[in-house]
């Protein structure tokens, strides 16, 4: 029995490569996140920049605080043990009636991580169940490395518009609806993807991807991390400031770097002219 996880659930992510679904906020800590982040889209026009879809831990203590909630840490060492990194945040927004997708793909054959024991944290900011585009993933998929097709399609959410070179309709996916306030986790191999909102409300979501601290970078001689819980005796990746208002100079500062890293991490190798992340 672990900390959150049953034994038969710890059991099924190591089988599957997901667990879903744990609760976590309540509704009216839902709706404050919702608020700050829609204040925050406000100071930016009504949307955020690409570059701050990524990292809003290191600009704000309301995500950062989330990134360290005590039953999402508990969750993940029951997974992966007590020492433990956030590599990365971002958000993920389907606006109401939006054709926006994410297609079914693999994170980690283009994050440059060097090993499988990361784990995708995803957190529902509004309801999202299947009419909304939930996450699908394909069970056991995270055994297996698959190839990729680069589409960059205009509304796949992904960077390179990356696509599995397999027919889906031949294998068995399992659908993750949340309601507002739960969270799903998932392998970083899991192969997943999810379809357009055809609700009148935006789907929200923020995933947040943990790793042990043995884990290094392989694109790219700097990245940053988040010590979230335990020690990091191998100190691969150099630690986030930790937030203590919104947009502080040094936290945007670290941003930027932090930022242009990732962008040529999830870009390196590919030949085609760059997009959002």
């Amino acid at each position: 029995m672990g900390k959150v996880f049953t034994e038969e659930q710890i059991k099924q992510y190591e089988a599957d490569g997901w667990v879903s679904p744990v609760d976590l906020l309540t509704s009216e800590q839902v709706a404050e996140c919702r608020s700050q982040l829609e204040a925050w889209e406000l100071l930016r026009g009504g949307s955020l920049p690409a570059h701050e879809r990524s990292g809003g831990h290191i600009l704000f203590p309301w995500i950062d605080e989330l990134m360290r909630a005590d039953t999402i840490l508990n969750a993940v060492e029951d997974l992966i043990g007590p020492n433990i990194l956030c590599w990365n945040s971002v958000f993920w927004i389907k606006e109401a009636q939006s054709p926006s997708y994410v297609g079914w793909h693999q994170d980690l054959q283009y994050w440059g991580l060097s090993n499988s024991d990361v784990v995708s944290v995803w957190i529902a900011l509004s309801n999202a169940g299947e009419e909304a585009g939930c996450m699908n993933v394909i069970p056991g998929s995270h055994k297996e490395i698959m190839d990729h097709a680069e589409t960059y399609a205009k509304n796949n959410l992904l960077s390179r518009g990356q696509e599995l070179e397999i027919d889906i309709s031949q294998r068995e996916t399992v659908s993750m609806a949340l309601e507002a306030g739960q969270v799903s986790f998932h392998n970083v191999r899991t192969a997943h993807g999810s379809g357009p909102n055809q609700t009148n409300d935006r789907r929200i979501g923020l995933s947040f991807h943990y790793m042990p601290p043995h884990t290094e970078q392989t694109l790219s001689e700097w990245d940053s991390a988040s010590l979230v819980r335990g020690e990091d005796p191998y100190q691969h990746f150099e630690h986030c400031p930790q937030p203590s208002t919104g947009l502080e100079p040094n936290a945007v500062d670290f941003h930027k770097r932090a930022s242009d890293a990732m962008r040529e991490i999830i870009y390196k190798g590919s030949g085609a002219g760059r997009r959002t992340l």
